[in-house]
């Protein structure tokens, strides 16, 4: 068996029996998938069997063409496994990783921004950051973000969506590099993105960035429900007071009456934790049915002065002097690296 395998769609439907084949003979290799037309239930079948990228011919021939090499280097970067360390990351096909939270207050937003910069300024890694709450934003505010554009601006090339247009639309923050997509910060324009949209933007900066950080709001809708589904991992940001716990139940309600598969991907980082709190970790391990990711400290006088200037928690790769709340996920970062 080849280390990498480009497979043609063929006539008749054998793409994903014969994907589930390859990977099961060898579960190394690297399958990169090349379809005849866009269609966008084929091409998540097709990622659910374990291909790791594809591209529509002869629409993205170029896009093909340019990336094959990367693709390439860095599947054999991994293959060697060289240096684990979490400056040295090595990329394959992309990891989403979603920051969500029923209960709002959690400080999810926070963590999602804090985040996205700790993976960015400590690996080699291309990493996004995007803001989906539609509404009402709140990264942009986070970050000092002052811009026209948003991820509203894809709207009108949804369909032909690639890197260049995300890199056009997104923030560059000066300090780390991060690439942002804000919110649009509007009632009336949010109704006009649809979960197939949110879909595609997913799917195509999961092929074209190694981690794609996403902030949700704290309420469950169709496209929540979409990036919920299409993503890797799932951190659910967990205050410990009653209230939260509270929502965390509702929501794995929710989760079982929608049928959502989610259990395996789901980590909990319980949040804002202090010797004050009447609830403990160590209280909650017979209540919860997620495992714990991470345990990030209340650290309201190191953490508040970055929120009230709107300034990023990281600046800088291999900073010595974190506060606290940076130094805890820094620590979920590595986790996240490895």
């Amino acid at each position: 068996m080849q280390d990498i395998v480009v497979f043609v769609q063929a006539d008749g439907d054998i793409e994903v029996e014969s994907i589930q084949y390859i990977k099961s003979v060898s579960p190394s290799t690297l399958v990169i998938f090349i379809a005849r037309e866009s269609d966008f239930a084929q091409l998540r079948n097709i990622t659910k069997a374990g291909a790791s990228e594809f591209f529509v011919y002869p629409e993205e021939h170029g896009l093909f063409v340019s990336r094959f090499p990367s693709i390439y280097q860095n599947y054999e970067l991994q293959k060697l496994k060289q240096d684990n360390s979490i400056s040295s990351f090595t990329g394959g096909r992309g990891k989403i990783l979603t920051i969500f939270s029923g209960n709002g207050g959690s400080g999810k937003s926070n963590l999602a921004a804090a985040l996205a910069q700790t993976i960015k300024l400590d690996s080699t890694a291309e990493v996004i950051l995007i803001d989906l709450n539609l509404q009402f934003g709140g990264i942009e505010t986070l970050l000092s973000i002052q811009s026209n554009r948003s991820i509203a601006d894809l709207t009108p090339v949804i369909n032909e969506l690639n890197e260049s247009h995300i890199r056009n639309v997104s923030q560059k923050l000066e300090s780390s590099k991060l690439e942002v997509l804000i919110s649009p910060c509007d009632a009336e324009t949010a109704e006009t993105i649809t979960e197939e949209f949110v879909a595609k933007l997913l799917r195509t900066c999961r092929r074209s960035f190694d981690f794609v950080i996403i902030d949700l709001p704290a309420y469950m809708n169709s496209n929540v429900v979409t990036a919920l589904e299409e993503s890797d991992k799932i951190y659910y940001v967990l205050t410990p007071d009653t209230p939260g716990l509270k929502v965390l139940k509702q929501f794995e309600e929710l989760v079982v009456r929608l049928g959502m598969e989610l259990p395996s991907r789901t980590e909990i980082v319980l949040n804002k934790m202090a010797k004050e709190n009447e609830i403990q970790e160590k209280d909650l391990k017979d209540f919860l049915r997620f495992p714990v990711a991470a345990t990030v400290r209340l650290d309201i006088k190191g953490l508040q002065p970055f929120i009230n200037k709107g300034e990023p928690v990281r600046k800088a790769p291999k900073e010595k002097r974190l506060v606290p709340f940076a130094k805890d996920v820094r620590k979920l970062a590595v986790s996240v690296l490895k």
